[in-house]
Formats: C-alpha cells, structure tokens, sequence
C-alpha cells in the first residue's frame, strides 16, 4: 500500500473503543452482569467509608489504609465502567483524545496506587504483629497520612509519562481502539512511529512499581510467618494469622487477575481478541467488588455495624 495513502496527525480530535470486539451482538446480556457488579462495588466501597467513618472502634492504620483502598477502588472503576456501559446500552464509542489521554493516566495511576496501598497494609501487620507494643506509636495518624501521601505521589509521578508519551506521537486517520478504555499500549499502536519508548516505559513502570511492591510484600509476610511459628500455642498462632487473612485475600484478588490476564497476553498468542479483553474489563472489576466483600465478611467490627444498620432499616 502507498504511504500517500496514509494521513498522518498529530492530535486525532477522537478515538472510537470498541467495547469487547467480536461480542457485539451479546452486549446488551454482557452488560447485565457487569453493572450489577459495577453497582455493587460502588455501594460496597461507600460502605465501606461510611462505616469507618462511623465507627469509632474502626479509627485506627489499617482501617485508613482500607478507606485510601476503598477509594482508589471507587475511581478506579469509575474511570472505566461507566464508558464501557455506554458502549453497551447506547453504542457511544467516541471518546475525544484528551479525555481519552486522562482516562489512560487515571487508570495507570491508580493500579499503582492500590498496589502501595496493599504494601503499606502488609507493613501495618508486620508491625501489629512482630513489634505489637510499638504498633501505636510507629504508625501514628501523622505516619499513616505521610504513607499514604508517598502512594499517591510515587503513582501519580510515574503515571505521568503515558499520556505525555501518548501525546508526542504522528497518529495515522486509523483511530479504532479494540478496546473499552484508553490504555496506553492499546493508544499508542495506532501511532505511526517507532513506539520502542513507550513500551519500554511500561516495562520499566510494571517492574519497578509491582515487581517491588510485590517484593516488599513478600518480605513482610516472611517476617510475620516467622514471628507466627515462634508463638507457644496452636491458637495463638490461627489466632494471629487469622488477623491477615482479609489482607491476603485482597492480595490475591487484585495480583492473580493482572498476573493471569498478563500471562495470556503475552503467551496466548492464538488467544482470540475478545477473549483478552473480557478478560481485562473482569480484571478493572474483580478488585473493587471482592475488597468490600472480603473486610466486609471478615471484619468483626464491620459485620457488626452492617447488621445494625440492616436491623435499624427493618425496625
């Protein structure tokens, strides 16, 4: 094909999100499912605040760190969901370019975000449990709020690049995305350029932001198995254990689904397209429906306060 045929520009005024291609004619029933779960990790999160908020009990490190999760959690899926939605119900698929550019920071951004929300939690139980008398004044409200600062500053800084990256490029009059957000990679293939930089950053990014958080995670929970094993007794030790299990489960629930959508992306080669991307919208909503659920059902204090409300609600 001649290059004359081929329009180059800088800024496209649009992009058109495919939704989940190839699935199009199941929208409609695809959607059903997804805003119910949309639905309730909306509610399951502002839950989640309010009752913290509420519950003096509940004013302590791990239940802020849970709020900065709840969230993150919250405009994570915001950031996604409701495009997606309109791509289902309306066929709206047009999203401008600097919409598009701010979708796709938001989205790298808060990914970073809850993965150092994760490590700052998993430092909290390293210290409640390994150091439990120095627990109130390591972690103090002033500590907590500098932790959780330092998270949003170290992804906001490094989300920076995409979009400024994403911008720099000569795009083609191409401008479909098969897709139903504004990733960064998903973006930046339509350029017409050598987008080595851009794939590269995104390396660099995912190595330095998950690879180590999930290192740091890694040694904190060595240090508090090994502190576990050392307790005289058996109840002792479940008991103890049993104070990180709705941190593990969050663990698993935001980790194994980018892990296992990455795995396939980059290994399943004959894997179809709306297979991936199916994958990938289940991955933006896995996360912020499962963690209200998890502190929600293991948390006695908030089991407790959901009960009541629901009790004062029938009376």
């Amino acid at each position: 094909m001649s290059d004359s045929n081929t329009t180059y520009f800088s800024n496209p005024s649009t992009f058109i999100l495919l939704g989940i291609p190839g699935l199009e004619a199941a929208h409609l029933w695809i959607s059903i499912p997804f805003s119910a779960m949309y639905a309730i990790a909306v509610w399951g999160n502002f839950t989640i605040l309010f009752i913290v908020k509420m519950e003096l009990s509940l004013h302590g490190p791990m239940y802020y760190f849970l709020c900065m999760l709840a969230v993150s959690d919250l405009v994570m899926s915001t950031s996604t969901l409701p495009k997606l939605l309109s791509i289902f119900w309306f066929n709206s698929r047009e999203i401008s370019f600097s919409a598009c550019l701010t979708q796709m920071y938001f989205v790298h951004s808060l990914s970073g975000m809850e993965s150092g929300i994760l490590v700052a939690m998993a430092f909290d139980r390293y210290v409640a449990i390994c150091h439990p008398l120095r627990h109130s004044t390591m972690l103090t409200n002033s500590v907590v709020a500098k932790i959780g600062l330092a998270v949003v500053l170290r992804s906001g800084i490094l989300a920076l690049p995409y979009p400024f990256l994403a911008r720099r490029w000569p795009y083609c009059r191409t401008s479909i995305i098969p897709h139903f957000y504004c990733g960064h990679m998903a973006v930046v293939k339509l350029a017409c350029a050598d987008i080595s930089i851009s794939s590269y950053y995104g390396l660099f990014d995912l190595l330095s932001v998950i690879g180590m958080d999930v290192f740091f995670i890694s040694v904190s929970y060595t240090l508090i198995l090994r502190a576990i094993f050392c307790l005289p007794t058996k109840d002792a030790r479940l008991k103890t254990f049993g104070t990180c299990i709705s941190h593990l489960c969050a663990i698993l629930a935001f980790y194994i689904p980018d892990l296992f959508f990455s795995l396939i992306f980059r290994f399943g080669r004959n894997v179809p397209l709306h297979f991936l991307v199916l994958i990938a919208s289940v991955c933006h909503l896995v996360p912020p429906v499962l963690h209200p659920i998890i502190y929600g059902v293991r948390t006695k204090q908030i089991r407790g306060r959901l009960l009541q409300l629901f009790t004062h609600k029938k009376i």
